[in-house]
């Protein structure tokens, strides 16, 4: 190998691509401002692939190969990856890191490679939903009432927590409703991303949780001023209840993934649990893409597969 011991890499480099790497380097600190911990990652994962590109080519690259590699280089580095056992959201944050040097060196005239560009990532996947079990979700919707202080402000919490689970709705959409909109009927218009509306049927149980709220809450305001509101009467922030959720899973020892978003996963998950159809809980839920419900599925399948780990007197027994 030719070439000289490079202090950004730590291995050796030919002199063009050690002179391109500092000036790099330099601009993602002065201009972009990246945390040192950003900046690490960036650089150990170019050294990765640089030091796969030195033993592919069986010699250090100089910019001129680099504005040669294909498609196919790129390729064999990302599969070098996932056979040394990086996972996707690794290897896709390598290559990020990767096309952020190469678009540096692309707008700042240094070199051209277009085949960077014109392949898609490792799929990200992304992690499966972390639903409460039904009873921790019953528990948890009879804990959120006691509020010693407001009662009123017991039952807020009770018919909002009681709202996700049982319709589904993000945290936003409910936070949203106005008077006007409060879920007392068979069914509740929701507004959700992309301002598309979807119709969810309502529970007696929600309607009785939200009816018992706006007799007791002391703002008594017209239809169009929030359906939830904070102490002061102005409409409750996301961050209020999500410090009630933190507090209740405290008290009850759930984990740190029994967040209000949870009970929007727990209706999926309960619901596809009980024979629901998979786009049915699709258009409940609002989601743009059936891909996206089927993680509910996974979910499913590792909850059963945990009740006949731990219940079928084969899987007890050792080979």
């Amino acid at each position: 190998m030719t070439g000289k011991q490079n202090p950004v890499l730590g291995f050796a480099a030919q002199p063009d691509v050690q002179d391109v790497l500092v000036h790099w380097r330099r601009w993602m600190e002065s201009e972009r401002n990246v945390s040192p911990h950003t900046l690490t990652a960036y650089i150990g994962d170019v050294a990765t692939f640089l030091e796969f590109i030195t033993g592919y080519q069986a010699k250090p690259p100089s910019m001129n190969d680099l504005a040669a590699l294909t498609v196919t280089d790129f390729r064999s580095w990302l599969s070098h990856l996932a056979m040394k056992g990086i996972g996707s959201n690794s290897r896709s944050r390598a290559l990020s890191s990767v096309r952020n040097l190469f678009r540096w060196l692309d707008r700042d005239g240094r070199l051209h490679n277009p085949a960077i560009n014109t392949f898609s990532g490792p799929r990200i996947k992304r992690p499966a939903p972390k639903p409460l079990t039904v009873l921790d979700a019953d528990r948890l919707l009879e804990e959120s009432e006691k509020e010693p202080d407001e009662p009123w402000v017991g039952k807020r919490d009770r018919a909002l927590f009681t709202l996700l689970y049982g319709c589904g709705l993000r945290i936003s959409e409910a936070l949203n409703l106005t008077r006007r909109e409060a879920p007392l009927g068979e069914t509740l218009r929701v507004t959700g991303k992309g301002n598309k509306e979807r119709i969810v049927p309502v529970l007696p149980a929600v309607t009785e949780a939200v009816r018992a709220y706006m007799d007791a809450c002391p703002y008594r305001q017209g239809p169009d001023a929030p359906l939830f509101v904070g102490v002061r009467g102005g409409q409750l922030a996301p961050a209020i209840a999500q410090r009630r959720m933190r507090d209740l899973r405290r008290l009850m020892g759930l984990p740190e993934t029994a967040t209000p978003h949870a009970l929007r996963h727990s209706f999926a998950t309960h619901l596809l649990a009980d024979g629901g159809d998979l786009r049915a809980i699709q258009d409940l839920l609002g989601h743009a893409s059936l891909s996206t419900t089927q993680r509910y599925t996974d979910v499913e399948s590792e909850q059963l597969m945990q009740v006949y780990r731990s219940a079928h007197p084969r899987a007890k027994k050792t080979p």
